[in-house]
């Protein structure tokens, strides 16, 4: 074929076809037999310019510089994302340090920086709540303003309809805790992002996501100098850190994501966080597993940006350590529980009990008139107190499950059985679904049989809940995996036997000898449960005095002044930094 006919400069060279691609010539083998050169090599023509493309087989394809080569279209596809990325990343670090320079504006212009005190700022949504995570806020707060009374103070709260003098009403009521000097409340407007019923699926992460917008409603609202999170919203963490240039802390109740938990789906043990559709199928199940781990790597990551971390159990801080890995800055503060009021009170009841006991019973034996009953607990009615809010991880349906097995073992015993036995739930409801749970839990107390047997007091005030803890024989406490336990703290310093999950905070740091003796019991299932309670109620009037006295004397390194004491303690070097 002539190069007019083709359109392209060519030539055969003893069986060879030279073509042109730009401006270099390559050989390709033609349709002919080849043709070899005197030396037995083909003859090959050089190309026409100072590049000398590699000689290859005979017979092989030629991808020629400049050409549709493999790499050389990767890296024409990769230079512009690696240009597009540098760009980026020089417009989003501009980004990062206007905003940050803007927030120092107006963080100075509250005052000159001689003239205006540190601001230490508390991130807690729902202060205007009555569990344990705002008795902590007061306490720190107190602390704080009696340590430092040169400091400001804030709160930022998403609580809507009250004034601030009604959230320190409510904490005075509450708590009896009076703080020394007012303090400032930031109200935010979009509570609703960072609450669970927002988010029907993946929950935690629409959580923590929703909890950086209202963060950074928080942030423009005011910026402080020391900021401290104190509800467990660590994506929180980096906005308060990099964009308002603060020094951020925080206190952890219970870590968002788990190993534990990881181990729960993995296992497929369908659970309160875990729906029976998931842990019955594998391939949902290893979606959530994923989906867990991906978000445990992100959690971490925020969380490594505090400054000081403080955790309130032994149990939290080996899920912290694991997942942060900040063990230089992290260190456990026990919370604070009310355990002065419950100390204050005698033991004595039951030990007079058992005197005047055997006091009638010698009397009976003189006169043949009195019949001697065995066993130290079955002349009166033990009542069996739980005191809890009612939602799901609580397991209330394990406590009335356990006492049902104990009301069968108890089956004709006389007057020590069934009767003298009565079961009390304690707790607060939240919402509807709290009323519909305690709906459930009363149906499933009548399927059981035991209906007449359980009562339920609902949001009751805290003198009610004190003469109930007061008379009671046996506290019990049925959540799996308690990050602390302040419930069972209060029950041990009533008074009461403890009969305590085998898991978290429980096992680790409260039900735990007392110089070798023994301070309550402990179980993972109703069979042990109602095992326990039996064994409770067998123990003789001394026996049970001795132990509660023990568990008594354990509490009080959960008092408000030693929580107080270690919480100043551990927030010294971050206040060091912003004092004159």
């Amino acid at each position: 074929m002539s190069r007019e006919r083709l359109g392209r400069r060519s030539e055969i060279v003893k069986g060879k076809v030279l073509r042109r691609v730009r401006s270099e010539w390559v050989a390709t083998p033609s349709e002919g037999p080849a043709r070899s050169s005197p030396g037995g090599a083909p003859h090959l023509v050089e190309p026409l310019t100072w590049w000398s493309p590699p000689r290859l087989p005979w017979g092989s394809m030629v991808q020629v510089h400049g050409g549709p080569g493999p790499c050389r279209l990767l890296w024409s596809l990769l230079l512009p994302c690696v240009y597009l990325s540098l760009v980026l990343s020089l417009l989003l670090g501009v980004l990062v340090l206007g905003i940050r320079a803007w927030l120092q504006g107006r963080r100075g212009a509250r005052g000159g920086p001689d003239g205006r005190p540190p601001t230490v700022a508390f991130f807690h949504p729902y202060c205007n709540g009555g569990g344990g995570g705002e008795r902590v806020l007061w306490c720190a707060l107190r602390a704080l303003q009696n340590r430092y009374p040169g400091v400001a103070f804030a709160v930022y709260t998403g609580d809507q309809g009250v004034t601030g003098e009604q959230i320190l009403e409510g904490a005075r009521q509450r708590f009896n805790i009076v703080l020394p000097r007012p303090i400032t409340f930031v109200f935010l407007r979009h509570r609703a992002l960072v609450e669970a019923g927002s988010y029907p699926h993946f929950t935690l992460l629409g959580q923590s996501l929703g909890s950086v917008f209202l963060g950074w409603e928080a942030l423009t609202s005011l910026v402080p100098d020391v900021y401290v999170d104190s509800m467990g919203y660590a994506f929180t963490l980096p906005l308060f850190r990099y964009l308002g240039a603060c020094t951020v802390a925080s206190y952890v109740h219970y870590p968002t994501v788990s190993t534990d938990m990881l181990s729960v789906v993995r296992d497929r043990n369908p659970r309160f966080n875990n729906a029976d559709y998931i842990s019955a199928n594998p391939v949902l199940s290893a979606v959530k597993v994923l989906y867990y781990c991906l978000f445990a790597l992100l959690y971490g990551l925020v969380g490594s940006c505090s400054h000081l971390v403080m955790v309130n159990s032994t149990w939290t801080l080996g899920h912290i350590l694991a997942l942060w890995r900040a063990p230089d800055r992290t260190s456990v503060v026990y919370p604070p529980c009310d355990v002065r009021s419950f100390l204050d009170l005698p033991l004595e009841e039951e030990e007079q009990e058992e005197e005047e006991e055997e006091g009638w019973e010698e009397l009976g034996q003189e006169e043949g008139s009195v019949e001697v009953r065995g066993g130290g607990g079955d002349r009166k009615c033990h009542s069996i107190v739980s005191v809890g809010q009612f939602r799901p991880e609580k397991d209330h349906q394990l406590q009335i499950r356990a006492f049902q097995k104990l009301l069968d073992r108890k089956e004709g015993a006389g007057p020590g059985g069934r009767e003298s036995l009565r079961l009390v739930l304690i707790g607060g409801c939240r919402n509807q679904d709290d009323e519909d749970r305690v709906l459930m839990l009363r149906g499933l107390c009548v399927e059981l049989g035991v209906a007449d047997r359980v009562e339920f007091k609902l949001n009751v005030p805290y003198e009610e809940l004190q003469r109930e803890l007061v008379s009671a024989t046996i506290g019990l406490h049925t959540m799996w995996n308690e990050h602390f336990g302040i419930g069972v703290v209060e029950c041990m310093a009533a008074g009461t036997i403890i009969l305590a999950h085998r898991s978290g905070g429980p096992l680790l740091d409260i039900v735990v000898p007392y110089h070798g003796s023994q301070t309550g019991f402990l179980a993972d299932s109703d069979d042990n449960y109602a095992t326990a309670m039996e064994t409770i109620l067998a123990l003789p009037a001394a026996e049970r005095l001795e132990m509660r006295r023990n568990a008594r004397l354990s509490v009080e390194r959960f008092s408000d002044h030693e929580f107080e004491s270690s919480f100043l303690s551990a927030t010294e070097p971050l206040m060091a930094r912003h004092q004159p």
